[in-house]
């Protein structure tokens, strides 16, 4: 049974930090990118971060870019993203997606809540 579970969300004030993790279990985490993306109601969910399978290769969203990290722990099956600098307009729902490149295949985490205010 594939399952993403995210964690680490929660409120936090302009300029701060905070780091969310994926544990995953039920398939071969390290044949599979990794992506962080992140919704508002009312609008489409778009992609903030990505890694690839071996974790050498990371991209970011251009309001990410310098403010987030993306990283992945193959041994723990496991992904994450360092946030800092943290604005009012990244308050989201973040979602943990695993893609796998080859067979077009998806899996969802459930989401977890960020909160950026004073």
């Amino acid at each position: 049974q594939v399952q993403l579970v995210e964690s680490g969300g929660g409120l936090v004030q302009p300029g701060g930090s905070l780091r969310v993790s994926c544990a995953t279990s039920g398939f071969i985490f390290k044949t599979f990118r990794m992506n962080w993306y992140r919704q508002v109601p009312g609008n489409e969910r778009e992609v903030v971060a990505s890694i690839s399978t071996n974790g050498l290769n990371t991209n970011y969203t251009d309001s990410a870019k310098g403010r987030f990290t993306i990283s992945r722990d193959n041994a723990k099956d496991t992904v994450y993203l360092q946030m800092n600098s943290l604005k009012p307009e990244d308050t989201a729902v973040y979602y943990c997606n695993a893609h796998h490149e080859v067979f077009y295949v998806d899996y969802w985490g459930q989401g977890t809540q960020v909160t950026v205010s004073s």
